[in-house]
């Protein structure tokens, strides 16, 4: 129990809060674990696919575009829809669809076939983060929510941890369809807890007048009660929703990248048997699990130290940033377990930056905006990602052709180091001075 004191002003004292929150909280982490399992199993069944369906690298690009290009679409569809029908019931709809879906990948029959339901099940699971972000604004003070945001953040990194675990054992044992059937209905398990735990605080029956308080505490009066129509036109003219966007464009293809393509690295490089379960990638998105609660709980420490709410956001994702740069020595590595070491680095600090990215959209937009610029910048990052898998794809397919498929892996290491630093750069400029956005 935290120990706060409510006055009837609305100071704050000595007196119990509730620990609520973190119930939602909790049902954020495990949404967004599923998430990344559905996501993640195609990654791993990659060479038993691509024996099946006779794909090539460039055939894996596109399909893995298919999901991109889908995402970056859902993104701004649920962005919307979720600000005006509100989280509880547009989280139901997308891991409704996006459970659907994955479990589709068992019945399909070609390479199209995976195209087309990867593409639904990008739509669909585009709609965790605006809804996700949203419930954090609604539920935690400023204080709390990179903090907040870090744990159910961290469902990336365990969901990328549990796929590399289970898919292995379900395709040994019973095949790559019942992979894709079984991690698909875990979604349906979530949403039952979701539909009878979950409300937006003003409605919620459960919530005691302290916690409710708390929540708001830090809470300036024009972020909370904001009138009139969202205008996108006027959201695309700020400078508060570029920084979201920046953020998002050039470091969620380093992301993608991680997910899809390091299992094949690990098994081109290293002759990493994926039909096992792989403690490689394992420690690699473990490692990221530390990364994302690590980096929600720096900032909030920082603020809770009396730093202003940008600037410890700021100095998080500068030192992030830096976290990254020793990927580029990933090239350098002959020993399995020292590449683990440096990628495991480099994938911890995303998603610290993640994290802290998500969290700066609430601190500088209206909540009643959040889940449309958060779809904005989630769609912008995507379409990146979109193009980005061709030119993976068609890089790692040259250097195949010359027999030397790690000379590309190296390119994307280069890449995937210098990213962070030059986003920041620029979010750096665009924060200048900046204040609360208000509609």
């Amino acid at each position: 129990m935290e120990k706060t004191k409510i006055s009837t002003n609305g100071t704050i004292g000595e007196a119990k809060t509730g620990n609520y929150r973190w119930v939602i909280c909790a049902l954020l982490f495990f949404a967004t674990t599923i998430n990344y399992i559905d996501r993640q199993v195609i990654g791993l069944l990659k060479p038993t696919l691509e024996a099946e369906f006779n794909w090539s690298e460039l055939d894996y690009g596109y399909i893995i575009m298919f999901f991109s290009a889908s995402y970056a679409v859902g993104y701004i569809i649920f962005g919307s829809i979720i600000d005006k029908i509100g989280s509880k019931l547009g989280y139901t709809i997308s891991v409704t669809v996006w459970s659907i879906a994955a479990i589709l990948h068992a019945a399909v029959k070609s390479t199209l076939g995976f195209g087309l339901v990867r593409g639904l099940l990008g739509l669909a699971e585009s709609g965790n983060f605006p809804a996700a972000v949203k419930a954090v604004a609604e539920w935690f003070p400023k204080r709390e929510r990179a903090l907040a945001t870090g744990i159910f953040n961290s469902g990336t990194s365990i969901g990328a941890v549990a796929a590399p675990l289970l898919v292995p054992w379900i395709l040994g044992a019973y095949g790559w369809q019942e992979a894709f059937i079984i991690t698909g209905a875990l979604g349906f398990i979530w949403l039952i807890f979701w539909w009878f735990l979950y409300e937006v605080p003003s409605r919620h029956k459960k919530l005691s007048p302290e916690e409710y308080a708390f929540i708001h505490i830090d809470n300036e009066p024009a972020l909370v009660e904001t009138t009139g129509t969202l205008n996108w036109s006027h959201l695309l003219r700020t400078r508060q929703t570029w920084v979201f966007i920046v953020g998002k464009v050039l470091t969620d293809p380093i992301w993608w990248f991680f997910l899809f393509w390091l299992p094949s690295y690990f098994a081109t490089t290293f002759n990493l048997d994926l039909t096992k379960p792989s403690l490689p990638l394992a420690v690699v998105y473990t490692a990221t699990t530390f990364g994302s609660i690590g980096g929600g709980y720096l900032s909030s420490y920082l603020i809770k130290r009396g730093w202003p709410v940008l600037k410890a956001r700021k100095i998080t994702l500068l030192i992030v940033a830096f976290v990254v740069l020793p990927i580029v020595l990933a090239r350098y590595a002959t020993d399995i377990w020292v590449a683990v070491g440096i990628i495991s680095l480099a994938a911890a600090a995303h998603q610290a930056w993640s994290t802290n990215i998500f969290t700066i959209v609430s601190d500088i937009v209206p909540t009643r905006a959040v889940s449309t610029v958060v779809g904005i910048g989630g769609m912008s990052g995507s379409i990146a990602s979109t193009i980005f898998p061709l030119f993976v794809g068609a890089l790692l397919q040259y250097y195949e052709t010359l027999g030397n498929i790690s000379a590309g892996y190296n390119i994307l290491f280069i890449i995937c180091g210098f990213a962070y630093l030059l986003a920041w750069i620029i979010i750096h400029l665009l924060t200048r001075h900046m204040k609360p956005l208000k509609l």
